[in-house]
């Protein structure tokens, strides 16, 4: 399967989750602007999920198209902030939770790119590979 979701990359990534402590114990929470980030990527890849998870490893690629800025240029790399492997756990858990796949651990292979582009948005490309 593959796809691509015109749609604003959410900046925020699963790395910033917060801490604060009770009663000496470390408690773990999801800021809200991270809350709505994993809100509005459930909402775009829910209508591309498949009636059952694929099984078995799976390769998983996916291309970050984020709006043009001043000196950029279509198809561009991107090599600032946010990092491919912070924006990638957040998609996976994401796809996981919405039963992509059996278990994100099955993702045996894993490309993942960041461009400027004219059409910002998401690409997204899974296939079952050999065991």
């Amino acid at each position: 399967m593959q796809f691509f979701i015109p749609m604003k990359i959410p900046t925020v990534t699963h790395q910033e989750k917060q801490v604060h402590v009770v009663n000496g114990k470390p408690i773990f929470y999801e800021p809200a602007d991270l809350k709505q980030a994993r809100a509005d990527l459930t909402d775009y890849l829910a209508q591309y999920a498949p009636k059952k998870p694929l099984k078995g490893p799976v390769e998983l690629v996916v291309k970050f198209c984020f709006p043009l800025v001043t000196g950029s240029y279509d198809g561009q790399y991107k090599t600032t902030k946010p990092d491919c492997d912070n924006l990638v756990k957040l998609l996976q858990d994401v796809m996981n939770k919405l039963n992509y796949f059996e278990d994100d651990r099955l993702v045996a292979s894993l490309i993942a790119q960041k461009f400027w582009a004219k059409i910002p948005g998401l690409f997204i490309s899974l296939e079952k590979v050999e065991s």
